[in-house]
């Protein structure tokens, strides 16, 4: 019987600077605010692709557009980072989006779970972002007058 390889880890200092780059982003979003979004090139790359379940952009200006559109639709959000693994240039980030609608009566703090998919160049900038999280479950259901539909909807589909 062949033995099982052995992993070893290179020492910590001999390590890419790739995950300095993972803390530096999650330090950005766990601290994002409309002020910080003038410094979106100290996080993604010029030519940085961006997409999520409403979105899909390339470049800063496509990226900036995307933030500030959730700062004017929402109040107070804010991510809060649960996991974090680093493989090379690969990042995966899980979440907690916490939020309050502005248009709707409910002042409620509403939390979208989710996950993002990163990859960093060489320099340790964003090159790649991509959100996963169910819009159908959570966000549509939270909304006042289509959540009670997508709730009907869903329980129809476990008959």
């Amino acid at each position: 019987m062949k033995p099982a390889s052995v992993i070893t880890m290179p020492p910590i200092s001999q390590l890419p600077p790739m995950r300095e780059a993972a803390a530096r982003v999650v330090d950005f979003f766990e601290q994002l605010a409309p002020s910080s979004l003038e410094r979106l090139d100290a996080i993604y790359a010029l030519d940085a692709y961006f997409k999520d379940p409403f979105n899909e952009v390339r470049g800063l200006a496509g990226i900036l557009q995307v933030f500030s559109h959730m700062y004017g639709a929402l109040e107070q959000p804010r991510f809060v980072v649960t996991g974090c693994i680093v493989d090379g240039r690969a990042c995966f980030l899980t979440w907690d989006f916490q939020f309050r609608f502005k248009r709707f009566d409910t002042q409620a703090l509403q939390t979208v779970r989710g996950g993002s998919h990163l990859k960093f160049n060489a320099s340790g900038l964003l090159e790649f972002h991509r959100d996963y999280w169910d819009a159908a479950e959570e966000l549509y259901e939270k909304l006042p007058v289509v959540g009670a539909l997508m709730r009907w909807l869903k329980q129809r589909t476990r008959q």
